[in-house]
């Protein structure tokens, strides 16, 4: 779609962010993202035995996404788990939804015994910020003066950014475009962001990710996902969820929906709003007289020149191209069915 097309009917400053992410780089402030640390001798297979994901052979500079379940497997919290050296030993950092450090914290302390394993929460103590766009790459290098090797979603690694500040390093590409997260201690905050942006990175607004992010088909837990939602209902829960592993608090529903149903009876999905503007999250999704899905958030998408809204389908209306209704206050609108990712 056209600069032109895309822009049309959109706030200036948001139309020309939402363009230089998609054609070239952005840098987006996550400062309001948790970071909790889980050190000692047993923190793999304490982290291991509580999560999705196989934290236990995550090799040094590795990282995975992960669930953390109760015993029914819903899904109690998210996280982007990778493995450091902190303070010369080794540890497991784990990138947490905004405001949800303390819950998840709260939740790995309970189920702390006898193991030598130190919580700490390292909120306060970091900012993050997400590079993103196809130019994400080649703007780090220039900020780093130095090259950066290809890596893999969740690999990441120590980097200096003008000599002074060092930042940890990771690939995550939640917006659909090659993406790095940054993380830093606060006092090189000022140092490592004057570097990106010297290096061409322009600053874009929360809308603008928002958008993108639900565009991608990402959801965010809080707003997409809560702990009544089990956990395989959730998109690309096959990569954060691990069937070699041992045992682990909710495996058995997990397996159970993988070998005896072969399937769950919801599945995330987008969908286009064909009629009137975005929908309010908590909106029901008809098939004729039958409640089939609900809607988790919804934005104006500029790519599909309508309102996306994402939401929960039930197994048997999830057809692409099927036309359902949403109620909302004013009466019910036609809504359709998109591949997923939606954009």
């Amino acid at each position: 779609m056209s600069p032109n097309l895309l822009s049309a009917g959109l706030p200036t400053g948001f139309a020309a962010e939402y363009r230089q992410t998609l054609d070239a780089v952005s840098l987006f402030d996550q400062s309001d993202h948790g970071h909790l640390e889980v050190a000692g001798p047993e923190a793999p297979a304490f982290l291991h035995n509580l999560s999705t994901n196989d934290i236990s052979n995550l090799p040094l500079g590795g990282g995975c996404e992960a669930y953390f379940c109760d015993a029914r497997a819903k899904a109690l919290a998210h996280a982007l788990v990778y493995h450091v050296m902190a303070d010369g030993r080794h540890a497991f950092w784990l990138d947490v939804t905004p405001g949800y450090n303390e819950k998840l914290l709260k939740h790995l302390d309970r189920h702390l015994i006898a193991e030598q394993v130190e919580l700490t929460d390292r909120t306060a103590q970091f900012t993050q910020m997400h590079l993103a766009g196809p130019a994400a790459k080649a703007t780090l290098e220039a900020a780093l003066g130095s090259t950066l090797p290809d890596l893999g979603e969740f690999m990441h690694m120590e980097r200096t950014f003008s000599n002074t500040a060092t930042a940890h390093v990771r690939r995550h590409d939640p917006l659909g475009v090659p993406g790095y997260d940054i993380i830093c201690l606060n006092e090189r905050t000022a140092a490592v962001r004057q570097a990106l942006v010297a290096a061409g990175a322009k600053p874009a607004g929360a809308s603008v990710f928002t958008t993108l992010r639900m565009e991608a088909g990402t959801p965010v837990y809080g707003i997409d996902i809560d702990d009544n939602r089990f956990v395989m209902e959730v998109p690309r829960a096959l990569r954060a969820v691990s069937y070699s592993k041992g045992c682990y608090l909710g495996q058995e529903p997990i397996v159970m929906s993988r070998d005896r149903a072969g399937h769950v009876n919801r599945a995330f999905l987008g969908m286009k709003v064909l009629e009137g503007g975005p929908l309010p999250a908590g909106t029901k999704i008809f098939r004729d007289a039958a409640e089939v899905g609900v809607v988790t958030s919804s934005v104006d998408s500029p790519r599909l020149a309508a309102p996306l809204a994402l939401g929960y389908l039930r197994r048997g209306h999830q057809d692409v191209g099927l036309r359902l209704a949403a109620d909302t206050p004013e009466g019910r609108r036609e809504v359709e069915v998109l591949a997923f990712p939606p954009v």
